[in-house]
């Protein structure tokens, strides 16, 4: 009896060890006794001879390869960085690349590569144009570089990320200072602006009043002073707190 139920246990074992599940994404590449089958394994449950054959599952979907270095500036400064490399495999070629590189591709192609092309790029620009607004530039020549080497043999690069730049303490501090300065310095170039515009229209506004005054100087005859001085008089003359007295053609004179 025990020797059926060791039996029936091992006949199991088999056939779970017999079946695997390649992921949705992936594609098996199955390697049998050392040699690359040109098939691939689709997605799903596969039954294979576990004694004879692995099947290797190659992701062909978007990878994000997170990679922290050091890399060179123009003047010769190590900046740390830590970079991000997305990408993936084209399913086309993905028993190439485990037939010509092995599964471990990572190691063994995309970080080599990655790690010359970045020090090739970086050693062009100065360390804090990575830490600025010429990161953009620097990601897509890396990205460019890499592609060149890596496309034909089964690599689809889709972005490199520069995630984060840590610059010497020195630099970084300098380029803080540098900036704000310079925002300090837009700022008293607004304020300039609007003392600028304040005193334009201080300008504008006391050409405007002499020139109204000029207007109404020149319009001013002794008769119309005469006439409205006459017109004044008449309208105080109304009310009942004021007394008119009037005088030989001389000024009047108003009594309470």
């Amino acid at each position: 009896m025990i020797t059926k139920n060791m039996l029936w246990l091992a006949v199991a074992g088999i056939v779970l060890s017999s079946c695997t599940v390649v992921r949705q994404g992936d594609v098996g590449v199955k390697r049998t006794l050392g040699k690359i089958s040109k098939r691939q394994v689709q997605p799903g449950p596969r039954l294979y001879n576990p004694f004879l054959t692995t099947i290797i599952q190659v992701p062909t979907r978007t990878t994000n390869l997170e990679v922290k270095l050091d890399l060179p500036s123009k003047e010769g400064l190590n900046v740390g960085a830590e970079i991000s490399i997305l990408y993936h495999i084209d399913q086309r070629l993905a028993t190439d690349v485990v037939g010509s590189i092995g599964p471990d591709y990572e190691m063994s192609m995309i970080l080599p590569v990655f790690r010359a092309a970045a020090a090739d790029v970086t050693a062009g620009f100065m360390a804090k144009d990575m830490h600025t607004g010429n990161r953009l530039g620097i990601e897509t020549a890396i990205k460019k570089s890499m592609m060149g080497l890596l496309e034909d043999r089964g690599f689809v690069i889709e972005a490199v990320l520069m995630k984060s730049i840590k610059l010497p303490a020195g630099l970084y501090r300098a380029i803080e200072e540098k900036l704000q300065a310079e925002q300090e310095a837009q700022r008293m170039e607004f304020v300039l602006q609007r003392e600028r515009q304040e005193a334009d229209r201080r300008i504008i506004e006391a050409e405007g009043i002499r020139d109204a005054n000029k207007i109404i100087s020149e319009g001013l005859t002794p008769q119309i002073i005469q006439y409205k001085t006459i017109e004044a008089y008449r309208e105080l003359s109304k009310s009942p707190n004021t007394k008119v007295i009037v005088g030989g053609g001389k000024d009047f004179i108003l009594n309470p």
